[in-house]
């Protein structure tokens, strides 16, 4: 019986707060702000209606996005993270209007759109968001590039292989992902010299999209890459090799352990545990006959340890 009171009245709440807002037959922009005044709202007297208005604007659908397009600029994160859920139910019929969001001079707002757009993944917002991923505010940028990846289509291609050179590291590091979502083959070479990038963000970004590209060509670009003047980019080389080891890339990483620089050599040691699981080539039976660096040492040490206690 208390749960049928409780809720007659959070029904009754609800009626009341649109009541509040609009007229009987007010026009649709009233009745949009009064469920998703509630959708957003942090209050403990509107807990259970929050999830009934936001399926009450999902159910709207196209009609809805005009009135939900204005909010798109919000301060608030509760109200951000609201709005991305309803336009994501909304979907496709959504798309349109986000599409001519873009278009606005708010950078907010246009960066809210691809936001949504990315949430919503449909590919027919490709080009539109091809053509903002240029834009001058760099949080459009990283949006932009973010929602090409998740569209899987490559007509966004060039747009997103150009993001790996932005001024931005958050930037970079977007269009990284993207290329690996996209799978495209033309990005190994640069996603290779974003190993070496000053944010650490799109360079593991940048390793982990290259792991997922052809093997054999990432492999090639690995190998060219270990004697680059920035040492970041052969140390992360040597890390990746070890996912598709050959004989030609053992060899390499035992020259690169013993190469004169600490850090290459660890990353190197460290590569070979891993492509040489049995150690075939003997490495380890010589390698702390040979490495001076007691901290190099520990680290390869801690890492068989690793090893060992994760065999059966």
């Amino acid at each position: 019986m208390r749960n049928v009171i409780g809720k007659f009245t959070l029904g009754l709440i609800l009626l009341l707060t649109l009541a509040s807002h609009t007229k009987a037959e007010g026009p649709l922009q009233k009745r949009v702000d009064s469920l998703f005044l509630i959708a957003s709202s942090g209050e403990v007297m509107f807990k259970e209606l929050v999830q009934p208005a936001i399926d009450s604007l999902a159910a709207m659908g196209a009609d809805a996005v005009p009135a939900l397009a204005e909010k798109l600029n919000t301060k608030s994160a509760r109200e951000r993270v609201t709005l991305m859920q309803v336009l994501k139910r909304i979907g496709s019929p959504a798309v349109p209007h986000l599409m001519a969001a873009l278009r606005l001079s708010d950078g907010l707002a246009v960066e809210r759109a691809c936001m949504a757009l990315g949430e919503i993944a449909d590919s027919s917002a490709t080009a539109s968001l091809a053509a903002v991923a240029s834009h001058r505010r760099w949080q459009v940028r990283e949006q932009a590039l973010g929602a090409l990846g998740r569209m899987k289509n490559n007509r966004g291609a060039e747009a997103v292989l150009a993001g790996l050179a932005d001024s931005i590291g958050q930037v970079r590091k977007s269009s990284a992902v993207a290329c690996g979502q996209l799978r495209l083959a033309e990005a190994v070479r640069p996603l290779v010299q974003l190993l070496g990038d000053e944010f650490y963000g799109a360079r593991m970004s940048a390793a982990t999209s290259l792991s997922m590209l052809d093997t054999a060509a990432a492999g090639a670009a690995l190998l060219d890459s270990l004697h680059s003047g920035n040492a970041l980019v052969g140390n992360l080389g040597c890390a990746l090799l070890a996912n598709a080891p050959s004989e030609l890339i053992l060899e390499t990483l035992l020259l690169e352990s013993q190469s004169p620089d600490p850090s290459r050599r660890a990353h190197a040691a460290l590569a070979l545990l891993r492509a040489d699981p049995t150690d075939q080539c003997g490495f380890r039976e010589t390698y702390f006959l040979l490495e001076p660096d007691p901290l190099v040492r520990l680290k390869i040490e801690s890492a068989l340890k690793s090893s060992s206690h994760e065999r059966p």
